[in-house]
């Protein structure tokens, strides 16, 4: 009897031990505050960490804002590759173009208590509240491709994703150098993407940046495309209803989709893309690479999608501590008509 009395007092003790222990998924994550100077994106990538595999599972929720075109599939499949390669747990929304949508997943992925949350935003406005909830529940954030307009920085980690301001001055630089001997007045026609989303708004600030205070420049016509092929042959066709002596000579679409749909309606407008119209888009998939390559769009800018390596790594350095920039951009080309062909062959999307 003893022996059993002993035995039950040593289980006891140990249920005791067991209902006292810290529970370690009710510590909040540190999010990391120094974004002093550290290594370029690439760099950082080759870092020893990189590849390291992790030592616990971690779960990171994303929300994806939507698959309008070729560049956001990439974009996703590259994400979902790089979380199997790493041993990263993903669980990846479709907000199809909806910030409620975000909402709803961001809250749902705070309930799972996941270790990381990934937003590709919408748009850039609307989002302090939502981000405040998910750094009270000590989750921290990562901001992928577009950014958010909040007011307190350290909602989020970081962001990543291409400077799409950049993006607009190489388009204008092109433009400008393209036509710096034409005569007479130039008509400027330009298809925006989604209205208040990032790349929308900075893509547009950079290509006026250059050639916006040009007197013999006027941008006659400007209208959201949503950045899909449909839109942007709708807009384009509507652009056309005018007078040969009002038709834009040159056309900005902020990506590659609406071009082709640009396309489609300057051909049925009896026009030729490429030579009548002068045409520059964003993203540089293969397929506007090839349309390039043939003369109907005269450059690409090109707009990487291939994230979800840095997305990965950014999520086990943030799990294990470390201090990561507060931005990251990958480099990034403009291609011509003569560099088309030979970077096709390397497009991944």
């Amino acid at each position: 009897m003893k022996k059993v009395t002993s035995w039950l007092c040593m289980l006891l003790l140990l249920c005791l031990a067991g209902c006292t222990a810290e529970n370690p998924e009710s510590k909040p994550i540190p999010v990391p505050s120094n974004v002093d100077s550290l290594p370029s994106i690439e760099e950082w990538m080759q870092s020893p960490e990189y590849n390291m595999p992790s030592k616990e599972s971690i779960i990171l929720g994303f929300s994806q804002l939507g698959t309008e075109s070729a560049w956001r599939i990439a974009n996703s499949t590259s994400i979902q590759d790089a979380a199997k390669e790493s041993g990263i747990t993903l669980i990846i929304k479709n907000a199809e173009q909806s910030q409620k949508k975000q909402f709803e997943a961001v809250r749902s992925f705070i309930r799972k208590r996941v270790d990381v949350i990934a937003i590709a935003p919408v748009v850039e406005s609307g989002w302090d509240d939502i981000l405040l909830e998910a750094k009270q529940a000590g989750i921290p954030v990562i901001i992928v491709d577009r950014s958010v307009d909040v007011q307190d920085h350290s909602l989020f980690v970081t962001t990543i994703g291409s400077d799409f301001y950049e993006e607009g001055v190489k388009a204008g630089k092109y433009i400008q150098d393209r036509l710096r001997n034409e005569p007479g007045m130039i008509r400027i026609a330009e298809l925006q993407g989604t209205s208040g989303s990032t790349p929308s708004i900075q893509r547009g600030e950079g290509f006026r940046s250059v050639l916006g205070d040009k007197g013999h420049i006027i941008f006659s016509h400007s209208a959201p495309a949503d950045f899909t092929e449909n839109k942007g042959r709708q807009v384009m066709k509507d652009f056309l209803q005018v007078s040969e002596e009002e038709r834009p000579q040159v056309l900005f679409a902020h990506n590659d989709e609406m071009a082709f749909g640009a396309i489609q309606a300057i051909q049925e407008a009896g026009l030729k893309p490429g030579e009548d119209i002068v045409i520059v888009s964003v993203d540089g998939s293969r397929k506007a690479l090839g349309i390039l390559a043939s003369g109907k769009i005269n450059a690409v800018v090109e707009c990487n999608p291939l994230l979800g390596p840095q997305l990965m790594q950014a999520t086990k350095e943030i799990m294990a501590g470390r201090t990561l920039p507060k931005r990251m951009v990958p480099r990034e080309d403009i291609f011509t008509q003569e560099s088309a062909k030979r970077e096709m062959v390397h497009r991944k999307f």
